[in-house]
């Protein structure tokens, strides 16, 4: 049998909300909430570990918690809440059935340990939208990147939004964060070519060697990359555009500017 919850005021079900919705609450005591059952299969993928698995069974079917009693540890607690307590916590409203609070990883730049000596890095700095951040999380996880580091986060990776936006690709992915300067000295250090894509400088993106270790550093639309960024570049890259604006989406500009380098990679 499984403890069950079918009050709103539960301290459980409270504290649940208040890691939702506060930056602080998650940094405070390391946890973090994910709803739904791809994205806490792939958390389970990628080595984090669950605490709380809380689940619908009107929703939910006993096969695939059973599914989800396989992947965890055995300190995993497994409760049961009602349809009222789901209704409250879900973000989707009735669709899995399954919410998931899950210990943080530290996402600090000393622990990033690079797997080749000629890696493909993506990194944005000081993103800050949620869906901007998790199209990018995707992108990252499409083209299969050694690591994606973000400079200066505006933005608490373990909020929801970037969890949903990112469809799980949060956990698939390596990710590291940090300042610019701890980035820039990261990436010296490492012998990695810096490409900056900015206005100032630049040379088309495809007339670039993207073969040996690289990075691929973006900026926000509003205020592009700073100055430390371009004063270390190995070279600044732009996107030819044709119509009447200079910039595009960063999510959009990442894709076609890792793929070109993906594309190099496999070309004969």
């Amino acid at each position: 049998m499984y403890k069950t919850i079918t009050s709103l005021q539960n301290p459980l079900i409270k504290q649940i909300v208040l890691l939702q919705e506060k930056s602080r609450e998650r940094r405070k005591i390391n946890l973090f909430v994910i709803e739904g059952h791809r994205e806490i299969s792939l958390a389970l993928k990628g080595g984090y570990q669950l605490k709380t698995l809380l689940f619908c069974s009107k929703i939910i079917s006993e096969e695939e918690i059973f599914t989800l009693q396989k992947s965890v540890n055995s300190e995993s607690e497994f409760i049961e809440i009602n349809s009222e307590i789901y209704e409250k916590l879900a973000y989707r409203g009735s669709t899995e059935g399954v919410l998931a609070i899950v210990h943080s990883k530290t996402l600090e730049l000393a622990n990033l340990q690079l797997s080749t000596d000629k890696p493909l890095l993506l990194i944005a700095e000081a993103p800050e939208k949620p869906g901007n951040i998790g199209a990018l999380l995707r992108t990252a996880d499409a083209a299969n990147v050694d690591a994606v580091i973000i400079a200066n986060p505006k933005t608490d990776l373990y909020n929801p939004n970037i969890i949903r936006s990112s469809v799980g690709c949060l956990f698939t992915n390596k990710i590291a964060t940090g300042s610019t300067s701890e980035i820039i000295a990261f990436l010296k250090a490492n012998k990695v070519n810096i490409y900056c894509a900015a206005l100032q400088a630049s040379v088309p993106y495809h007339t670039c060697n993207f073969k040996e270790s690289t990075a691929i550093v973006v900026g926000t639309e509003a205020t592009g990359l700073s100055s430390a960024w371009l004063e270390n570049s190995t070279q600044n890259i732009i996107i030819p555009m044709e119509g009447e604006i200079d910039s595009m989406n960063v999510s959009v500009a990442a894709g076609i500017l890792i793929f070109e380098a993906k594309r190099q990679r496999i070309a004969p």
